[in-house]
This record gives structure tokens, C-alpha cells and sequence, in this order.
């Protein structure tokens, strides 16, 4: 598949520094987030881990600019994030709410490219190149009613690769598929991964699905959330779902994560260890934006300046 990205490869950084995001005001006030540095380096592949509620999906949309941080800063290539980019990305969790049942998938992939004011022969050269990069060449008159699944979330990343954006960033998107799909789906994102050059931030709840994917596990949690480790993921770059998944480092680093959880749902309860935290509140059901439905983002701009702390004054990579 033929890239034509202005900036070429993963883009630039992005840098989040001492992001803090409240809900509502006043006595209803709730503080989602609080303190929480990360920075994401050109062509990473980054998983974002924490339990329900701990704030993965409100992070992922401030790393989009379809919402603002109370406090703190985003950076995409130095530059404030305050609004959509042109160079960022987004698939949504679920494809159920996103495709548009009355197009064809085709027009659902281009769909908007319009809004970006694409020509129309290019919008459709776009569709038809990436729904051949995610195994759909031969699909593009059906509607997605007539696709299983596994099909249709398909669908829904070659609509987020529609826009050649460098930076792709992804919400639970194998989370309402079934296990054989999912599989299916996560070696997919490797290969565009690997064969594009992209840069790759994913949330998701599955442990499992970070360290297989992952260059770096970013486990966040407490009340509010913040970064509670950072851990690099060394399985090398060719990986499978059947000796991957039994190598003694992921199953190794999978306990590791799932030990750091299990003691800050413990101490979140008031049950254990202190030394981490962890959300169980729910997190605040955001507004949709029209970008949701589209899979995608555009607007805004940025350039890096140096590596983001924690609150510790450790730095996070």
C-alpha cells in the first residue's frame, strides 16, 4: 500500500505533560485524570492498560484533541494539541456505532475524506487502497450488514488508514469480536504497523493483547489516574499468537502487569499495599463528536521538547 504522509514514517512525538481532566464542576466536580506524563516516540507501538473506569478512553481522546485537558499540556511535534489533526488517526471501540449501515463499505472508507475536501477519484482510490491492505479488496459494493464481525472492524481500521495520518490511534477495537477474530485482528495491526511505519497507540483492557502488541505497556491507575509503570515489552519484532504467547517473557511481563493491577484494585479498596493505586470508580461517559462516527480526526498542529515526567520527576518513554 502506497503511503503519501507529508511528514513520512510515524510522524512526530507526542508528549503529554502533567495532564490533569476534570468532569463537571463544583460539588459534582470528578478528576478523571491528575499528573500523568507520557511521550510517545515516531514509529512506537504503545499499549495503554488500566481497569474500567481508570480513564483509558478519556486519555486516548485528549491525545486525539477532541477534548481538552483541564490542565497540562499535549504536544504533537512541539506544537500545543488543542484540536483534531491532520496527522492523527482514531479507530473507534466498536464498529456497531461507527459504520453507516446505508452505505456500502466502499463509501464508508471515504466517507470522510469528503469532509477533508478529498476529490472524489482520490477518496475512492484511498477506500479501495486500504481495504486491500486490510484483506477486503473484494468487498467494497457490499453494505456492512453483510459482513461478519471481525469484517466490519476491518472495515473500520482501513477507514482510519484512509486518512494516510502517521499517527494512528486505536480505543478497544477488538473488544466485540470473538477470540478467533480478535487473534486475526492484532496480527493484522502488526503487519500494517510494520509495513507502514506508523506510529501505534492502543488502549485496551486486555492484558494479554498489550504485551503481545506492544513495544512498551503503559500501565496507568489511582484515584485520580496517573502513570503507575512503563514497561518495555522485549519479544522482538516477529511475533505469533502461538509461541509468543508462551515465551517465559510474555508470560513473565503479562504477570507482571497483572500483579501491578491486582494490587492497586486492592488498595484502591483499601485492602492492601500502598505503593500503587488504582481507579474502580467509573470514568465519565464522554460526549460524542461527529469525528466518532467517522473513525477518524483531523485539525491542529506541533514539535516535541524533551522527555515527560511523571509527578516523581522520573521520565516516562
Amino acid at each position: 500500500m502506497q503511503r503519501h504522509m507529508k511528514t513520512g514514517g510515524g510522524g512526530s512525538s507526542l508528549v503529554v505533560e502533567d495532564v490533569c481532566k476534570t468532569f463537571g464542576h463544583g460539588a459534582d466536580e470528578h478528576r478523571v485524570i491528575e499528573g500523568l506524563s507520557l511521550r510517545v516516540d515516531p514509529g512506537e507501538f504503545v499499549c495503554v492498560v488500566g481497569p474500567s473506569g481508570a480513564g483509558k478512553t478519556t486519555l486516548l481522546r485528549c491525545l486525539s484533541g477532541l477534548i481538552r485537558p483541564t490542565t497540562g499540556t499535549i504536544r504533537y511535534g512541539g506544537e500545543l494539541l488543542t484540536r483534531p489533526h491532520a496527522d492523527i488517526a482514531v479507530v473507534f471501540q466498536d464498529y456497531r456505532g461507527s459504520l453507516l449501515p446505508w452505505m456500502r463499505v466502499r463509501d464508508n472508507v471515504a466517507f470522510p475524506l469528503e469532509g477533508m475536501g478529498v476529490k472524489r477519484a482520490e477518496r475512492n482510490r484511498r477506500a479501495e487502497e486500504c481495504l486491500g491492505a486490510v484483506g477486503l479488496a473484494d468487498v467494497g459494493d457490499k453494505y456492512p450488514w453483510q459482513l461478519s464481525g471481525g469484517m466490519q472492524q476491518r472495515v473500520a481500521i482501513a477507514r482510519g488508514l484512509a486518512y494516510e495520518a502517521p499517527v494512528l490511534l486505536m480505543d478497544e477495537p477488538f473488544g466485540s469480536v470473538d477470540a478467533q477474530s480478535r487473534f486475526d485482528l492484532e496480527d493484522l495491526t502488526l503487519s500494517l504497523r510494520a509495513s507502514l511505519g506508523i506510529t501505534v497507540v492502543l488502549v485496551t483492557h486486555d492484558i494479554d493483547e498489550a504485551v503481545y502488541l506492544g513495544d512498551r505497556v503503559v500501565v496507568i491507575g489511582g484515584r485520580p489516574t496517573t502513570v503507575v509503570d512503563n514497561l518495555v515489552v522485549d519479544l522482538g519484532a516477529d511475533r505469533d499468537q502461538i509461541t509468543t504467547r508462551a515465551d517465559h517473557r510474555f508470560t513473565d511481563l503479562r504477570t507482571r502487569v497483572l500483579t501491578m493491577i491486582r494490587e492497586a484494585q486492592a488498595q484502591a479498596q483499601g485492602e492492601g499495599p500502598t505503593v500503587r493505586s488504582e481507579s474502580t470508580s467509573e470514568e465519565p461517559a464522554p460526549d460524542r463528536s461527529p469525528g466518532d462516527a467517522m473513525g477518524g480526526a483531523t485539525g491542529g498542529t506541533g514539535r516535541g521538547d524533551g522527555p515527560a515526567r511523571e509527578k516523581t520527576g522520573r521520565a516516562v518513554r
